[in-house]
Parts: C-alpha cells; sequence; structure tokens
C-alpha cells in the first residue's frame, strides 16, 4: 500500500508468535523519498511486501520534495527512510545529512548513491547502508531488512 499524503502517524510493532511455530515478524513502516516517479517504482518493486522472512512493510510514504521529507519525519512514525541521492536539486545525501543532525532520534536512512565509488559520500551524510544505482533488487531488500531489524531489535 501506498501512502500519497502525510499527517496520519500509524505505529508499528513486532508481532509475537505464541509458543512454537513461525519467527517474530517485524513490521515496518518506510519513508521514501525521489524526485523521479520510476526511481520511486523501482525501489518499491525491488523491496516488496516482504524485503527477508522475518520483516514485512506496513506501509510506504512516497515524497518527491525535500520539505516533505523533513516535515514527515519530523511528525514520527517511520522505521526506514530512504532516500535517493541523485534527486534535484537538494540530493538524498544532504538530505540524510540533514535529518540526522536535526532530528532527535531519527529512524535508520538509506541512500542510494549514483555509484558504488560515492560509499564515501554516504558515509559523510551519515547515513546508515547505502545501495548504488543501478539498483538492485536483492541489495535493497537486504539493506531495508537489515534496517528494519535495527528498529526493532530482537528480543
Amino acid at each position: 500500500m501506498t501512502d500519497s499524503h502525510g499527517g496520519a502517524t500509524i505505529s508499528t510493532h513486532v508481532a509475537e508468535a505464541a509458543g512454537p511455530g513461525p519467527a517474530p515478524v517485524t513490521t515496518i513502516r518506510v519513508l521514501l523519498f525521489s524526485d523521479d516517479s520510476a526511481t520511486r517504482d523501482a525501489v518499491r518493486l525491488g523491496v516488496g511486501r516482504r524485503p527477508a522472512r522475518d520483516v514485512e512493510v506496513s506501509s510506504w510514504l512516497e515524497c518527491a520534495t525535500p520539505a516533505a521529507v523533513v516535515a514527515e519525519v519530523e511528525g514520527g512514525g517511520f522505521d526506514v527512510l530512504i532516500l535517493d541521492g541523485e534527486s534535484s536539486p537538494i540530493g538524498g545525501l544532504g538530505l540524510a545529512k540533514q535529518l540526522k543532525n536535526e532530528v532527535f532520534d531519527c529512524p535508520p536512512i538509506l541512500v542510494l548513491t549514483g555509484r558504488p565509488q560515492d560509499a564515501w559520500l554516504a558515509a559523510w551524510s551519515q547515513a546508515d547502508l547505502a545501495v548504488p544505482h543501478p539498483l538492485d533488487p536483492i541489495a535493497l531488500a537486504r539493506a531495508v531488512a537489515d534496517l528494519g531489524r535495527r528498529t526493532h531489535p530482537a528480543a
């Protein structure tokens, strides 16, 4: 499901299995920023509804402007942020640095870099993880699952 607006905060939770059975599933809410709708589509399709056996995306909120991202993140309710470093005029790398420096208890951030050699920029931005373009669905899913697990560590 894709949210097309902001404002509503959906609480997230970790579903706990009762007794023997399937492992607990971490449910996460993801904010996705890119000025390019094709990039947003590629990320959502690459990550999917279930990026890992133990991590499920309950909802997506897509933002096309940095101002919308800042307003939504300040409102809270997200477990993972995915920011496109190739967005213009303000990219996800600068936005990641701003959020990490200005938002108390900022959620983990995955940045999408222009190329693998831009890993140093991702480190400068204080992003938790980076995935380069062209986007690899397996790398995207692994990164989102890893950040989701960091948000809700196993008991």
